[in-house]
């Protein structure tokens, strides 16, 4: 606890300092007052929300550097709709923006375009420390990505900078310029909702240190926008150091869980001592004893927005657990982990998606 207290206050103090370096204005670099935060989410409807990567792609290298595939994306969103989801969050890749900012903000653009047409909002994530397969890449590249491994989870997944540009201290003033560019072009735009500034850190890859988020935070609040910025709170226990600087500077507070409802119940209560609204950015394992039957409602009742992870099943094989070997099969007692259509948009168990399209 010692420890957890000590980032928390290193993170508050160099907070205070970046504030006060922007003297040109005053309503920057200020983390949102719990009232404004309070007064944003209390504007909008309950938000059901889904992470979504399409089909046909892998990785997000895979997804951002090739012309979208809009006739795929444009179908399975259209499911989203008649699913009655609000929203969706998406992962970005820093070294596609870094190889050509301008093709990369095109194709986030028509993305964005095509999720308003079916009135879903959207949730960007700027960085990633996850990475998948075997071995584990931890390095994203450009070009043609590695084959998918059958029976494993995000087998050809890749973190966003990566283990070599994240760590190297002569990419630190490009990563800043990917941030102020995406939320310049951006940070106006309605139909994004929040920002995610980085997805899960400190996992496989291992950039997103306590210092650099914080610094992350500040690169964020030197530019003017209209939406929040976040990290999900993802380590267990909840005060966990990396946990108290993600709390301390965020807007909003967003977590991930994949546990029953019981736990999803306490989580809340716990978050909620913040005073600020509360999001689940990730949610829904089924042989972690997740239940659209009994977390839905639950979510809906204490009015916490929630993302389940998938939609479509695809090239991210999500219906494999994180712990498969390749080759390795489907959970034989609780099925697919994730996801809840197959590729031709048929349900995976009908019963769950008439529970879905009820709340």
């Amino acid at each position: 606890m010692k420890t957890a207290t000590w980032f928390l206050k290193i993170s508050c103090l160099f907070l205070l300092l970046t504030s006060c370096s922007n003297k040109n204005d005053s309503t920057l670099n200020i983390r949102w007052a719990e009232a404004k935060a309070g007064s944003w989410y209390d504007s909008m409807p309950w938000i059901k929300g889904f992470n979504y990567v399409p089909s046909y792609a892998g990785n997000t290298t895979e997804w951002w550097e090739n012309p979208l595939d809009t006739i795929i994306i444009g179908r399975e969103l259209r499911w989203a709709q008649n699913l009655r989801y609000t929203s969706t969050r998406v992962f970005l890749q820093y070294i596609v923006w870094k190889n050509n900012p301008n093709a990369f903000k095109k194709n986030f653009q028509l993305f964005l375009e095509l999720a308003s047409t079916r009135h879903i909002s959207v949730m960007p994530v700027l960085f990633d420390d996850c990475a998948f397969g075997q071995p584990a890449q931890v390095d994203p590249f450009l070009g043609k990505q590695r084959d998918i491994i059958p029976g494993m989870i995000l087998s050809n997944w890749t973190p966003s900078p990566g283990v070599k540009l994240g760590n190297d201290p002569a990419e630190k003033e490009s990563l800043r310029r990917y941030v102020h560019d995406m939320l310049k072009t951006f940070g106006h735009d309605r139909r994004i909702i929040l920002w995610d500034l980085f997805n899960e850190p400190m996992n496989e890859a291992k950039v997103g240190t306590p210092d650099f988020l914080v610094r992350l935070f500040a690169w964020a609040r030197e530019v003017d926008i209209d939406q929040p910025v976040t990290i999900a709170t993802w380590f267990t226990p909840l005060d966990h150091p990396l946990n108290m600087v993600i709390i301390a500077n965020s807007d909003i507070i967003t977590y991930h869980l994949y546990s029953n409802r019981d736990d999803m119940a306490s989580r809340i209560a716990a978050l909620k001592k913040q005073n600020r609204p509360v999001v689940c950015t990730e949610w829904m394992a089924r042989p972690a004893g997740s239940s659209y039957e009994k977390e839905l409602p639950l979510f809906q009742s204490e009015k916490v927005a929630a993302y389940q992870w998938g939609l479509v099943n695809g090239r991210t094989q999500c219906q494999f657990p994180w712990w498969n070997k390749p080759g390795g099969g489907v959970d034989s007692t609780f099925g697919w982990f994730h996801d809840i259509l197959h590729a031709d948009g048929t349900p995976y168990r009908q019963e769950e998606i008439d529970v879905i399209r009820k709340y």
